[in-house]
């Protein structure tokens, strides 16, 4: 029976990445633990996916606020270079 909650370090890293976004079930959940006591390297990855995801939510909010637009001029100079290359 406890074989089955033994898995690999591909399917720990693969539940990992669903944890993190809400879609792990509780039987995976239980499974990642199991595997995180005996494999340090999935429990330092998993760490450090998380650190990367909440920078990056840090980042795209404070990238949402500012207007990244080009000017008329960058426009120009685009539209010129694109012509030129057909």
């Amino acid at each position: 029976m406890f074989k089955k909650f033994l898995i690999n370090c591909d399917q720990a890293t693969t539940i990992c990445d669903k944890n993190q976004y809400g879609e792990a079930t509780i039987a995976d959940k239980v499974k990642l633990g199991i595997h995180f006591l005996r494999c340090k390297i999935c429990s330092v990855y998993s760490k450090q996916n998380v650190f990367l995801s909440l920078m990056y939510k840090d980042h795209a909010k404070s990238c949402k606020k500012m207007k990244h637009c080009l000017s008329d001029e960058d426009k120009a100079e685009l539209k010129k270079n694109i012509e030129s290359k057909i």
